[in-house]
Parts: C-alpha cells; sequence; structure tokens
C-alpha cells in the first residue's frame, strides 16, 4: 500500500510539471500571435435557447449570469495581464456571446458563421458557417491573434474538442489545437 501511495505521489508531481510547462507553451505562442483563439461565452446557466428565441431580442435567450460576467471579466484581465497580441475579435451574433466579447475586450464585431447551430432551428446553417468562418480565416491577416467568441458546437465542429463556460481554446490556421486554459469565475 505504501508503495502505492508513494507511486501515486510521483505521478501527481510529473503531471503537474508538464502541465505547467504546457501553460508556459501556451503562453509564449499566444505572446508571439498568429494564433486562432476560440472562446466558448462565459457562464449562462441551463443549455440550448429557449422555443421563443430570437436573435435581436436578449431577453428571449440564455444570458450570462453574475457568474458568466465576472468569468468574462477574468478572461480579459487575463488577456491584459499577460500582454497577449490581438487583431481583432468576433463574437457570435448571440447575446451571451456578444456579452463576453464586450465584458473582456470592450470592442468587437459580430458574424453569423460563429453562431449556434445546436438546436433543430439552426442546424441547417452548420455547414455554411464552417464553410464561412474557414474562408474568413483564410484570408485574416496572421500577425497577430485572432479572437474569436463563440459556442461549444462550432470550437467542438472544427477542433474536435468540447469546451468548458469560458475556456480560451487555441489553435493554430491548420485548426490544430494547440492549448487551452480554463478561466474560472
Amino acid at each position: 500500500m505504501r508503495l502505492f501511495n508513494i507511486i501515486l505521489v510521483i505521478f501527481f508531481i510529473l503531471t503537474n510539471g508538464i502541465k505547467a510547462d504546457t501553460d508556459i507553451q501556451v503562453l509564449e505562442n499566444l505572446k508571439k500571435g498568429g494564433n486562432l483563439i476560440f472562446i466558448r461565452h462565459a457562464y449562462a446557466p441551463g443549455g440550448g435557447d429557449p422555443d421563443n428565441f430570437n436573435i435581436n431580442d436578449c431577453s428571449t435567450q440564455r444570458n450570462l449570469s453574475d457568474k458568466g460576467r465576472e468569468q468574462a471579466k477574468n478572461i480579459g484581465i487575463f488577456f491584459k495581464n499577460n500582454q497577449i497580441p490581438i487583431d481583432k475579435v468576433i463574437s457570435s451574433e448571440w447575446c451571451r456571446c456578444k456579452e463576453t466579447a464586450q465584458i473582456s475586450f470592450s470592442k468587437y464585431d459580430t458574424k453569423n458563421f460563429l453562431n449556434s447551430f445546436f438546436s433543430q432551428k439552426f442546424s441547417k446553417n452548420r455547414s455554411k458557417q464552417i464553410k464561412d468562418l474557414k474562408k474568413f480565416i483564410k484570408k485574416w491577416d496572421r500577425n497577430k491573434n485572432l479572437v474569436l467568441v463563440t459556442h461549444y458546437v462550432v470550437i467542438s465542429e472544427v477542433l474536435n474538442y468540447a469546451p468548458q463556460s469560458g475556456e480560451i481554446v487555441i489553435s493554430n490556421t491548420n485548426y490544430k489545437k494547440i492549448g487551452n486554459i480554463e478561466i474560472k469565475y
């Protein structure tokens, strides 16, 4: 039993060191620029959108909670404190994404190719959105980082990765995941 405990302690020490090295490498990549930075909107309780969803009316949508707003604030602090160069911030047209972008970065544009296609109502848009997203990225000037505030389904489709609310997922322009950073609220 004692040997098992020693092995367990060694395992945790080794894996924590690897995680720290990975975080340093991810941060160095972010500071160099040229990355795609996908951010799943900050915490918005629930799942999907109500049946009466209207893209022009935030009161009909699932929105950030106070914890989500705190998380969005922490995302902005992370970028500022680490002096990560940003070319532009683009958000989904959904209110929870726009609010995340507003709180985190202040300035942002919206593009419909970052919108959710989770519900049956919008699922028919999936292929066109992904095609438009990749077309946009192909034309993007890669000197700084491009921030894309979007939804679980978009990130999952493009990077084959399932992010948590407020999670930052970094990839290269070939959509190879470089790393991720979880921001707490």
